[in-house]
């Protein structure tokens, strides 16, 4: 067996597990989660949860061959796209769900992002004449 082949078969070993040991999932986004906050955060949720990232399509190949025996699962597939993780958990989602919103950091904006919070930028001079933005625009549309 190959390097990948063995590494997907251990995702696929350890999904299945998690799915058996924890009767909770929540769904989390993971846009712009640097691996330091990831690491604080695991370390946050030790005891209480576990996360797991992983390919979207082995994320949903993995629930599919374990919904046949647990046919709620289905009800997740629709919500595994983008970059999402998986926090799985027994006790109570609620404390699980704050430990994760105290551990979010706001991260500093990459060029060709979008953000996930409103921008306003309040009207007032610019100390350019307005030609410029006229003549800005107009190199965008050549």
């Amino acid at each position: 067996m190959s390097g990948v082949a063995e590494r997907k078969q251990a995702y696929f070993s350890k999904l299945g597990q998690l799915l058996q040991e924890y009767n909770k999932i929540l769904i989390v986004g993971a846009d712009n989660v640097g691996s330091n906050q990831m690491q604080k955060i695991r370390k946050a949720l030790r005891g209480k949860a576990v996360v797991l990232m992983g390919k979207n399509t082995m994320v949903r190949k993995a629930v599919r061959g374990y919904a046949e025996s647990n046919p709620q699962l289905q009800e997740i597939l629709p919500y595994v796209k983008g970059n999402v993780g998986l926090v799985f958990a027994n006790g109570d989602l609620a404390t699980v769900k704050k430990i994760i919103s105290e551990n979010k950091v706001s991260a500093p904006a990459k060029a060709g992002a979008i953000s996930p919070v409103d921008v306003i930028v309040p009207a007032g001079p610019t100390g350019l004449e307005p030609t410029h933005f006229f003549l800005a625009s107009l190199e965008h549309c050549i």
